[in-house]
């Protein structure tokens, strides 16, 4: 019998924080996403989480993103990891008391990056995660970088990198907003949703999307977009959803019709 492929769930760090406070989290939110996840029950799920006022104005703040350029941001490159920690330790909570036999799994401890891109993923403690029906929890993070130093590793190419690694039966990213729009919806009044796309369709509007507005040190939709494409080449399909509206997550994660964006090779 073959195992189930797994599923990427990533949650967006302006999902379960607020972006626009500092250390602002949304336990409310993490506790309804960890109440649909258990409801889905799907076997063999990665979930992975972004920062949003964690990690973000941090990263920010002692450019660790850029690489290390003196000893100050040091204290810097820590304070990113701890906060994320702090984050994800909060998310942590929520499935556990779901009684969802979650593990938190720390890039930092397991990934070399170079140039920002991830050049090696120590996935052992994963795989067996996951053949012993565990469910796996990774975030955006700081990580030790080959040619940088160190620098800031976003929770979209964590998500795609794994996808393509297990060979994923999909990929579900929750966000705040109803999908992918043609602009920012935040912003433009008649934004319009895009509900179905191919991969060339989505690399033809990809020059088109603005950068997100909240202070993002991993590019927003955009960088999101940039990550996906590797992965909806190899034929994964994504579901782009807004987590902040109930039961959507939960829809997407058992593959019923959602409002949403759906993204497939062709």
């Amino acid at each position: 019998m073959t195992e189930a492929k797994p599923t990427i769930l990533k949650i967006g760090g302006s999902v379960i924080t607020d972006k626009n406070g500092e250390l602002a989290a949304r336990t409310e939110v993490m506790n309804r996403l960890a109440e649909e996840i258990q409801k889905a029950n799907i076997k063999n799920l990665i979930i992975v989480h972004g920062g949003g006022s964690f990690g973000h104005p941090t990263a920010q703040k002692y450019g660790i993103k850029e690489g290390l350029k003196e000893d100050a941001q040091k204290v810097g490159f820590t304070e990113t990891h701890h906060v994320m920690t702090v984050l994800n330790g909060l998310v942590m909570d929520a499935l556990v008391w779901h009684n969802i036999p979650a593990l938190s799994v720390t890039p930092s401890c397991c990934v070399v990056t170079e140039n920002g891109r991830i050049r090696f993923f120590e996935d052992t403690i994963l795989k067996m995660l996951l053949k012993m029906g565990f469910v796996p929890v990774l975030y955006g993070d700081t990580t030790l970088d080959e040619k940088l130093g160190f620098t800031v590793l976003s929770g979209d190419q964590i998500g795609s990198h794994l996808a393509r690694k297990f060979n994923a039966a999909k990929i579900v990213i929750g966000v705040d907003t109803d999908g992918l729009y043609d602009s920012d919806p935040k912003v433009a009044k008649n934004a319009k949703l895009y509900k179905h796309l191919t991969l060339e369709e989505l690399k033809k509007i990809k020059g088109r999307l603005g950068k997100s507005t909240a202070a993002d040190v991993t590019g927003g939709m955009l960088g999101k977009i940039a990550e996906l494409i590797p992965a909806i080449e190899e034929g994964i399909p994504v579901a782009i959803v807004n987590a902040t509206k109930p039961n959507r997550t939960y829809k997407a994660l058992i593959g019923d019709m959602v409002e949403g964006t759906v993204i497939e090779k062709e």
